[in-house]
């Protein structure tokens, strides 16, 4: 089923979401009407995801990094149970993140995978973004 949904996601305009929503209530809604009723009721809500660049969503949809990264704050938060000052809670949080790439060799990795949605964003949010992080 997901893989049947994919294509509404990933088209490249509303027309052709709509097109591809179709064909997937054609061949899902009748065993899953829950889960087509809900994707059309949350269409207004959906529709402007599709005005961002593929890079963009891409970044949007992927988000087991993200919750890696929170889970592991949690988990070093909760080892130590409180913090004496707000320093030491952000001092916890950077060892944190450190160890996730304790030799620094992951930025060259992140660099490449994160490149075109950074130019992306950039282009998307002139102004607010530049892809060097200044």
């Amino acid at each position: 089923m997901a893989r049947d949904l994919r294509p509404v996601s990933t088209a490249s305009s509303e027309s052709a979401a709509k097109e591809r929503f179709v064909e997937f209530c054609g061949k899902w809604g009748g065993q899953y009407p829950a889960i087509v009723r809900m994707w059309e009721n949350a269409w207004t809500e959906f529709v402007p995801f599709l005005d961002y660049d593929v890079e963009i969503r891409r970044v949007i949809c992927s988000t087991n990094a993200i919750e890696s990264v929170n889970a592991r704050y949690r988990r070093a938060v909760r080892a130590r149970g409180h913090f004496l000052t707000e320093q030491a809670a952000l001092k916890c949080l950077y060892l944190a993140t450190r160890a996730l790439d304790p030799t620094g060799k992951g930025k060259a990795r992140w660099a490449m995978r994160w490149k075109p949605a950074l130019n992306a964003f950039a282009i998307t949010f002139e102004g607010r973004i530049t892809p060097n992080g200044n």
